[in-house]
């Protein structure tokens, strides 16, 4: 079964005391980090109002992405990731009219939810809006990778600085988004979001990434180097809500 958890990288202390974020954050378009909110959810009207919410709740003109789970380990599920100038804003609490409104009515409107904050990395490309909608909808895939240690992420890092983007966009893997957690749950951690054509383009490009002779000759040798430094790898698949600024 494919799983997508929460993580976490640096203690709340800091966050509440508004510390800065590092310099990597600048990779991100602007946003020094990201707020990714997890709705789980039951059947019933709960789906239904949540996207109701967002979408009222989303800014359209940040590159943003509402992503509705197709496969993961709880359904349905929800997963919104937004742009924010700042931690304190990224923790910010909803603006209170809105929640009111999601939260009126006898049935609860969710299940729970998590949020986390995600900071994008040196090495990630700008978050942007594409200027034209695809002509169909796309797979959006969500990847987490944890590490052992600390100093097994950063190796992580390393090789995915190095020869692992090369591969990946030689192969036709091309994520929109790398991150690390500042806040959350499960670290340390790597979080990235990748979108595909169809599910047909992702097997095709997963499978040859992974006969890829150059990928087995770099795995080998990071293994060597620093021992199994991706210990869990927990993915899910999404498809983007009709709001959703990213589709």
């Amino acid at each position: 079964m494919l799983v997508l958890y929460m993580m976490t990288r640096r203690s709340f202390g800091g966050l509440l005391g508004g510390v800065a974020v590092s310099s990597s954050a600048q990779a991100g378009a602007g946003a020094r980090c990201y707020r990714m909110q997890t709705f789980y959810l039951r059947q019933g009207t709960q789906l239904a109002r949540l996207h109701e919410y967002l979408s009222s709740a989303m800014a359209k003109d940040k590159p943003a992405l509402a992503l509705e789970a197709l496969v993961a380990a709880h359904l349905p599920q929800v997963v919104a990731i937004t742009p924010h100038d700042s931690l304190e804003e990224a923790l910010a609490a909803p603006k209170a009219g809105a929640l009111q409104k999601w939260e009126a009515g006898e049935e609860a409107p969710y299940e729970h939810y998590t949020v986390s904050v995600l900071e994008p990395t040196a090495y990630s490309p700008p978050l942007t809006t594409p200027a034209n909608a695809p002509a169909k909808p796309r797979i959006f895939e969500l990847r987490t990778y944890h590490s052992p240690t600390w100093r097994q992420l950063a190796a992580l890092h390393e090789r995915f600085a190095g020869p692992e983007i090369k591969i990946f966009h030689r192969v036709g893997v091309h994520p929109i988004l790398y991150t690390q957690m500042l806040a959350g749950a499960n670290l340390p951690n790597l979080t990235y979001v990748i979108p595909f054509e169809s599910l047909a383009a992702r097997e095709k490009a997963w499978d040859a990434f992974a006969a890829d002779p150059e990928w087995i000759k770099v795995r080998k040798e990071s293994i060597d180097r620093s021992g199994q430094i991706a210990s869990i790898n927990q993915i899910s698949l999404f498809r983007a809500a009709p709001y959703s600024p990213i589709r």
